[in-house]
């Protein structure tokens, strides 16, 4: 039996930089596994990344005693363990088995928990490993408050200063699992990184979700989106509408950056109580909507981008929304001109029986083999599935829930 209010324990007596580390071996203490490495899913969404700062890993990054082992999701074991959130067993030669289960909060897939048995576990076992690892989950994110180590580790690819500004624009979790919806988010970066940002926030009774793209590359347009970003949450904390905080942030870009920059975006908000949704389209390229097996662009009155006009009084529009809907949010850099073979509404149908967390992860990919990998401008998506229904509970195992987790391929 793993004791969970022990291994909280072994949390609070370790540093920020070793708690997963004590947790992981003390959990394997209580199942005496011969070994328990936690791997976190990196920032291009295709590998996972076995962070470790004990052994010495041969091709792996280094950060004083800290290594980063890469490897790549396709086609493995870790893949359908992160698309299926379900556990994978398989026994060995010598009798033990290889266990890898899912490490995840609110459909966040924040990485996986691998563990070397030395006898094939029994379902109560495994339910008490999954109990586990969703503990970890929450020390994962405590944890990386007050440490970089996670933060390294999850960088394959170093970033540019304009991506670091860019990275703290961004939710802290890509992904929202709740009773009446699921929320996803994903930003392919440009190699000369431009200003795109997505945004989500939840409270007892309406969803908010944004994207944005500022204009031009680089630090300029990452400074030019943490204007808007910022005027857009100072707005929404202070407790104004959907139109009131879209001419705020308007109004703190015109007055704050120089003539000529501006940003285009979208702000929705659905009521949970309603059932019924509003958006206000800044310049933005239209969203599109899955209903029934058929993909089409919702279309919006155009409104003026961002900072553009000052006081501008911006239009709150009705968005069609009704129960079973998937609609998807996205920047210019999914349509740019090097990603002309990309149909996106195709890709999108393509991705119907998907998790919204694998379709954003799928468009990303698509977009990058359009390009050739040669992304010039940022892409960015925003996959919401709404069910409809009052506001409730979800459906959860273990930080996912079982009805929406998408089937192994």
């Amino acid at each position: 039996m793993i004791d969970l209010g022990a291994l909280l324990e072994k949390v609070e007596a370790a540093a920020p930089i070793d708690s997963v580390h004590a947790v992981a071996a003390s959990l394997g203490d209580m199942i005496q596994a011969r070994a328990a490495n936690l791997l976190v899913t990196d920032f291009t969404g295709r590998s996972v990344v076995r962070l470790t700062s004990t052994d010495r890993v041969e091709g792996a990054r280094s950060n004083g005693v800290e290594q980063a082992e890469t490897i790549r999701l396709a086609g493995t074991r870790f893949e359908r363990v992160l698309r299926t959130q379900q556990a994978d067993v398989q026994g060995l030669d010598d009798g033990g088995a290889s266990v890898i289960v899912p490490v995840t909060d609110r459909g966040d897939a924040i990485g996986l928990l691998e563990l070397d048995l030395p006898r094939y576990p029994s379902a109560a076992d495994i339910a008490d490993i999954c109990a586990a690892a969703h503990a970890l989950a929450y020390v994962v994110i405590a944890a990386r408050r007050h440490t970089d180590v996670f933060e390294w580790g999850q960088r394959s690819m170093p970033f540019a200063l304009a991506a670091e500004i860019q990275r703290r624009l961004l939710p802290a979790s890509y992904t929202c699992e709740a009773g009446q919806f699921t929320l996803a988010g994903w930003l392919e970066p440009a190699s000369s990184v431009g200003g795109d940002t997505f945004d989500y926030t939840l409270d007892r009774d309406s969803l908010q979700v944004s994207i944005t793209d500022a204009v031009g590359h680089q630090v300029t347009a990452a400074l030019l989106a943490t204007l808007l970003v910022g005027g857009l949450r100072n707005g929404r904390r202070k407790g104004l509408d959907l139109g009131e905080q879209a001419r705020y942030a308007n109004d703190a870009l015109a007055e704050n950056a120089p003539p000529g920059q501006f940003v285009t975006g979208q702000l929705m908000r659905v009521d949970l109580h309603s059932g019924t949704a509003a958006i206000v389209n800044a310049g933005h390229p239209f969203p599109l909507r899955l209903r029934n097996g058929k993909v089409a662009e919702v279309e919006l009155r155009i409104e003026p981008p961002f900072g553009v006009v000052r006081h501008k009084a911006f239009d709150v529009q009705d968005f069609p929304l009704e129960p079973g809907d998937r609609i998807v949010l996205l920047t210019d850099g999914m349509q740019e001109r090097n990603a002309v073979n990309l149909d996106v509404a195709a890709a999108l149908a393509d991705t119907a029986e998907l998790h919204p967390r694998e379709v954003v992860h799928a468009l990303g990919a698509a977009v990058l083999d359009a390009t050739g990998g040669d992304l010039r401008d940022d892409a960015t998506m925003v996959c919401l599935d709404w069910y409809g229904g009052p506001p409730r509970g979800r459906n959860s195992e273990q930080g996912a829930d079982p009805d929406r987790a998408s089937a192994a391929s």
